[in-house]
């Protein structure tokens, strides 16, 4: 293809997909007359955008500024979202209409903010796309750029909402200001009180270590960490706080306990608050907000069946960003928008009382003078500025959520294992799920009876927690170890690689499960029929 077919090809990429891919998303605030508006792209459910809409337009109200209205779209999730980012940037890059140096006029994207997601996400924006450009001279350019630029706004400012820039092992804020965080996204256990006294009969959980319990088998409910970046930043923590021995033994414990894997996060909240799941891993606003929708009037959060918890110290606390886009139509008014989210009235969106509760009278006011917090819903979600968690300031006492993420939070750092995850969970739990299941269970049954010789039974145990090696391109292997990790990663990436080493890590799982199974049950029947109780009928004996 030639240059001027390849550029006309992108330009009809730019025009044509644009509408297709971003079609706009309306909450149900009423359209304003506003003679401004920035179109903001995000995962955030219709109860985040309806809050925010409407806090936007009251602080440009009480702040004596012209009405903006926000152009919403949501094209799925974050991961999607990323992709879309992608094709349109390719796009305008391969067209001209971005040039290699990034500068570009107001308007050649149509989307001025990506609100919502994690920091991980919000770095890939920042790490932007690689466009291979054709040259006059036939000597091709590959141009790099971010999706995202700085926000610009000073040093002092970002001390002033932020202070320290860090939270646990993370931060808050992108040091060149690529993305900025709004709210904290913490991870922990959501479980059904009931099912734990009555059914289980085992004490609550305080440590991720406890949905390893055997008593736990059919009871865990976990979203796919393929299909869910919240779960794999989940386990990408747990992974590292243990270490990788024990860290991997824990995610594979816990996906033989599991019930199900599901593709949406926010389905194990609904199956334990239902009692079809005892526990499950959430997002903190995810358990909080279930635990809340079932509770009975005055009921206190003790007394409620579902209940949320964070292992102090061990719980991954995540910013919530928002990144302004290259390229965008009104970047001030974006600005603008950034800056609404950081002040107290904005924060205050996140976790107060909303104005349907009438302890909503006595949240602190804002520049309007009326009472902050939400209208209609009650989101429970964590303010990212620290001055919302202090005691003795004006704000703390109408948070409806009273802890301090600042010292929940886990002070590890990532292992840079997060890679790894989803191919290692998909082939030694998910995609072998009744295989795992049915060996875990036999294990378990083979302990509680003792009827293989403890060394045999160790033996099986190891043999379930083992992994494969790795099969390099040029027929040697690599043991699945922490020192052999960055070369196997290095080999996956390889074209092929990954699909290949997917089928071979999945069969050796499976086969290990199935020998193991064998194995055990081979025992059973002998000690079942020796310790069966004699079967009584009517008419005999």
């Amino acid at each position: 293809m030639g240059i001027r077919s390849a550029l006309s090809l992108a330009a009809f990429m730019l025009v044509v997909m644009i509408p297709l891919l971003w079609g706009g998303t309306r909450s149900d605030a009423p359209v304003t007359d506003a003679a401004s508006k920035i179109v903001i792209v995000t995962p955030h459910v219709a109860q985040i955008r309806f809050e925010f809409e409407r806090g936007f337009a009251r602080w440009l109200r009480a702040t004596g500024r012209d009405p903006v209205s926000i152009d919403w779209r949501t094209p799925g999730g974050t991961s999607e979202i990323i992709k879309q980012l992608e094709a349109v940037y390719s796009a305008a890059i391969k067209s001209g209409a971005i040039a290699p140096d990034g500068s570009c006029p107001p308007g050649t994207v149509p989307v001025d903010l990506a609100f919502g997601g994690g920091s991980f996400d919000h770095g890939r924006l920042k790490a932007g796309v690689s466009v291979l450009l054709p040259a006059q001279d036939a000597n091709p350019r590959d141009v790099k750029l971010s999706m995202s630029v700085p926000a610009g706004f000073s040093q002092q400012q970002l001390d002033e909402w932020f202070g320290e820039n860090a939270i646990g092992a993370q931060a808050v804020y992108d040091p060149e200001q690529h993305w900025i965080g709004t709210a904290l996204s913490s991870f922990g256990i959501v479980y059904n009180r009931e099912l734990y006294r009555d059914e289980l009969m085992i004490p609550e959980p305080t440590s991720f270590e406890d949905l390893a319990r055997p008593e736990l088998a059919g009871w865990l409910a976990l979203a796919d960490p393929r299909q869910s970046g919240s779960l794999t930043t989940t386990l990408d923590s747990i992974l590292s706080s243990l270490g990788w021995d024990e860290g991997w033994k824990l995610l594979r414990a816990m996906g033989a306990n599991t019930r199900y894997f599901t593709n949406a996060s926010i389905k194990p909240p609904i199956d334990v608050s239902q009692g079809e799941a005892a526990a499950g891993l959430a997002i903190d606003f995810y358990g909080r907000g279930q635990a809340q929708a079932i509770a009975l009037p005055g009921q206190s959060p003790a007394e409620v069946r579902v209940a949320y918890v964070e292992p102090a110290g061990r719980v991954y606390v995540d910013a919530d960003p928002i990144s302004l886009l290259r390229g965008g139509p009104r970047p001030e008014l974006a600005r603008l928008f950034i800056e609404f989210l950081l002040t107290p009235e904005g924060q205050a969106i996140w976790n107060y009382r909303a104005r349907t509760d009438p302890a909503h009278a006595a949240n602190p006011k804002a520049a309007d003078g009326m009472p902050a917090g939400p209208e209609r819903y009650e989101l429970r979600r964590l303010p990212v500025r620290r001055m919302m968690y202090d005691p003795s300031g004006p704000f703390y006492a109408a948070l409806i959520d009273q802890i301090n993420p600042y010292t929940l939070a886990s002070n590890t750092k990532t292992a840079g294992w997060r890679s790894a995850i989803g191919l290692m969970m998909g082939a030694f739990s998910i995609d072998t799920a009744d295989e795992q299941r049915a060996a875990w269970r036999a294990l378990i049954r083979a302990e509680r009876q003792a009827n293989l010789p403890q060394e045999r039974l160790q033996q099986l145990r190891a043999e379930f927690f083992s992994f494969p090696p790795h099969t390099l391109s040029d027929g040697s292997t690599l043991d699945f170890t922490q020192a052999n990790f960055k070369a196997i990663r290095d080999d996956w990436r390889k074209p092929g690689v990954q699909a290949r080493a997917r089928v071979e890590y999945t069969e050796y799982f499976r086969q290990t499960y199935e020998r193991i199974r064998r194995e055990l049950e081979r025992r059973e029947p002998e000690r079942e029929l020796a310790t069966q109780p004699r079967r009584v009928t009517a008419g005999g004996s």
